[in-house]
């Protein structure tokens, strides 16, 4: 059967599917479909998120990050409240153990405060004691706003929302090319059958800059996939933490150190680390897709980070491979926690776009062509900024649409 779209989004993670609501929103008479390779939605990243609703503490002020997270907090807020899904503003705190970290914890309250997150304040080790009785610090920060939810959860009602308004999901369906077949319309080749549109926007995750380059374009970075392996906490052992305690962050990288999340069913997750997937969907240790390994290998961006940040890789492989040493990790947050407390957690892969200058980037990185808006970096606070998210990419692709509506 052939399909023909005004719009056709690739990617059904919470991403993809904020943005085809976005679009139903601001042009509701177009016609959108969003193309999903596997056979359900939030199959990657979104189904294996930890669920935590990210206040926009980290992000430097003024950044496009820093701005999406703020306006996405409250929209998926409301949304979660509108349709009665499982969420609740906790609170989190941050805590130094070194005093090493202590500027790198003042510069995260600045950083807060510009941005607007409300209630931060700067705790003394008693005070942290009051909201997490068992964490350990020198001195810590208590983030009111931070929140946890089921992105699965979030990612289905969107679905529902986007298919009750006449949107499309069209699964099994992988994006193997896309070529032009007109002034205003593109031939998006998939299996199953090519399909027709007159735009297209790329929210392909994992696979983005592979969408990209299958569309004619070339990428100014690439995806390397960094598997986060988690923990779950021995259930008896949960009282431990009552919400969610944060490291300070090494401020050189876009990912959070190994901490503590109560999660909406009740569990209590630890970790993730940060080590190489040796494939874009490499969820265990032992899996392997020897061209996409290949393709990272020959990669100059990767040899460059490799060559700066080596030590700190090899860490987090070591981590990797020993629950004594995660335990040990982890004890700086709460000495009481033992090896026998981690159970096995899961795993998600991120999909961190690298620069040809071995350069992790941490902003989101949109990459505009013919009749085309592909989204290369949606990094971590995507989830919790999905939906402002959606918005401006739909502002993006309103130069293409508007020019059908003169």
């Amino acid at each position: 059967m052939s399909f023909s779209f005004d719009v056709a989004v690739v990617g059904a993670g919470i991403v993809g599917l904020a943005t085809g609501l976005k679009l139903q929103e601001k042009y509701p008479g177009l016609s959108v479909a969003i193309v999903e390779k596997e056979g359900a939605i939030a199959a990657h990243q979104t189904g294996h998120n930890s669920g935590v609703i990210h206040s926009g503490l980290y992000y430097r002020p003024g950044s496009l990050k820093a701005g999406l997270c703020l306006s996405g907090y409250d929209m998926l807020v409301a949304f979660c409240r509108e349709h009665g899904l499982r969420h609740e503003i906790c609170g989190k705190v941050v805590v130094a153990t070194r005093e090493e970290e202590l500027p790198a914890l003042e510069e995260l309250h600045r950083r807060g405060t510009a941005n607007g997150v409300p209630g931060l304040r700067l705790l003394s080790p008693s005070d942290v004691k009051e909201i997490e009785p068992h964490a350990a610090c020198i001195r810590g920060m208590h983030v009111p706003s931070t929140g946890i939810v089921d992105y699965r959860e979030v990612a289905e009602a969107y679905a529902r929302v986007f298919q009750s308004r006449g949107g499309m999901l069209l699964l099994r369906r992988k994006v193997t090319g896309v070529k032009a077949d007109g002034p205003s319309s593109l031939r998006v080749f998939c299996t199953g059958g090519p399909i027709s549109a007159r735009a297209l926007i790329n929210c392909g995750g994992l696979y983005s800059d592979r969408v990209a380059e299958d569309s004619g374009m070339k990428p100014p970075c690439r995806i390397v996939p960094f598997r986060g392996e988690y923990y779950r906490i021995r259930p008896e052992r949960g009282t431990l933490v009552k919400n969610l305690i944060y490291p300070v962050p090494d401020p050189r990288f876009p990912f959070l150190g190994v901490h503590f999340t109560r999660m909406v069913d009740g569990k209590v997750e630890a970790g993730p680390n940060a080590v190489l997937a040796f494939a874009r969907e490499g969820y265990g240790k032992t899996s392997i897709a020897p061209l996409e390994l290949l393709e990272t290998l020959r990669y100059d961006g990767f040899w460059r980070l490799v060559r700066r940040y080596w030590k700190n890789g090899m860490g987090e492989m070591a981590r990797s491979c020993s629950k004594v040493l995660f335990a040990k990790a982890l004890r700086r947050l709460i000495p009481e926690i033992q090896k026998d407390d981690l159970l096995p957690g899961g795993a998600g892969v991120r999909a961190q776009a690298l620069g040809h200058d071995g350069k992790l980037l941490d902003d989101f990185v949109v990459m505009e062509g013919e009749n085309m808006v592909h989204v290369l970096n949606a990094p971590s606070p995507a989830a919790t900024s999905s939906l402002a998210i959606g918005a401006h990419i739909v502002g993006i692709a309103g130069k293409i649409i508007g020019g059908w509506q003169e």
